[in-house]
């Protein structure tokens, strides 16, 4: 595949002030309560169990993102579960991509309920069919022996480029895809990658949700669940000199497996910082660490993902 020309610095900042106006347009308070409601499921009248949510009235992309159906899949557990229990882990496979002009819907299955913990799995369905399943588990707070990975040495979001910079400079990024990616981002994102001269494949990118959500801390999981999909699966293309947008490459995750170590602020920043181990077979393996500003493991993540190349055509 051959590189595509590179952008001048004056092409790059002139798509950085385009990206920054249309941004300029949304209310950050509107955009992260449209996200919000992503998570206002709706019961099935005289079933419990089961839930709905309604297609899109104006789809913006062909297909939903995963860290959307994640996040929904938790909080449908969650509403049949002790509130005294709170998520600890996940474990998803995405079966079929889902399409935003269509509802979905949820079927949780109670497979345990014990003193301490509580165990649930969930089925996601559009037209009928399979697209998505959860398993989640909640546990009651208890006191216990503590330990941490500490914090790597990262820059402060304050040092880190911004979502809209890193799309700009990216020139298999057409105009039209930055217009539309800049528009309606509930998260402040900053973001590390190193540069093609530097080794190893770790990155990292700090979020805050561009308006405060209140208190409830299933909403604060359900936002740090959204965001656990977001620039994962990328870590496996670093080593290869890829990106989401490069010519050829069709990437999209197979699973995804999340641990919930202590209570986050989705609307006060926390980093995640992302590698990756492996790739081979068309897959890659990538993982994460999330912590608060002050340092402290909040979250741990686990995702493989499908990476198919297409050769360039002979001759192209």
């Amino acid at each position: 595949m051959s590189a595509p020309n590179s952008l001048t610095s004056t092409e790059i900042q002139a798509r950085v002030d385009r990206a920054r106006e249309i941004q300029s347009a949304f209310s950050p308070e509107k955009v992260v309560a449209a996200v919000t409601r992503l998570f206002d499921l709706e019961r099935v009248p005289g079933l419990e169990d089961e839930f709905t949510f309604p297609a899109f009235n104006k789809p913006t992309r062909q297909r939903i993102f995963g860290g959307q159906v994640i996040a929904q899949a938790l909080v449908a557990a969650a509403r049949t579960v002790d509130p005294a229990k709170t998520a600890h882990s996940l474990h998803a496979y995405f079966l079929r991509g889902g399409d935003e002009a269509k509802p979905l819907h949820f079927r949780v299955h109670r497979d345990f309920d014990g003193r301490s913990f509580a165990n649930r799995r969930v089925v996601v369905r559009q037209d009928g069919k399979v697209i998505f399943n959860l398993t989640a588990s909640f546990h009651a707070p208890e006191a216990g022996a503590a330990h941490q990975a500490p914090m790597p040495d990262v820059l402060p979001p304050e040092q880190c480029a911004e979502f809209v910079e890193n799309l700009a400079a990216d020139p298999n990024v057409s105009d039209a895809q930055l217009d539309r990616m800049a528009r309606l981002r509930p998260f402040e994102i900053r973001s590390f990658r190193p540069s093609s001269v530097e080794k190893g494949t770790t990155h990292y990118q700090w979020y805050r949700l561009a308006a405060p959500i209140g208190d409830d801390p299933l909403l604060h999981r359900a936002f740090l669940a959204y965001a656990s999909d977001m620039g994962l699966l990328s870590s496996s293309l670093l080593p290869h000199g890829f990106t989401w947008s490069t010519p050829g490459l069709f990437s999209t995750s197979l699973d995804h497996a999340m641990w919930f170590h202590d209570d986050v602020r989705a609307d006060q920043w926390f980093v995640y910082v992302m590698d990756s181990d492996w790739t081979g077979a068309s897959r890659g393996i990538n993982r994460g660490l999330v912590y608060r500003q002050d340092g402290t493991l909040i979250a741990s993540a686990m995702q493989e993902g499908l990476l198919r190349i297409t050769p360039p055509e002979a001759g192209a």
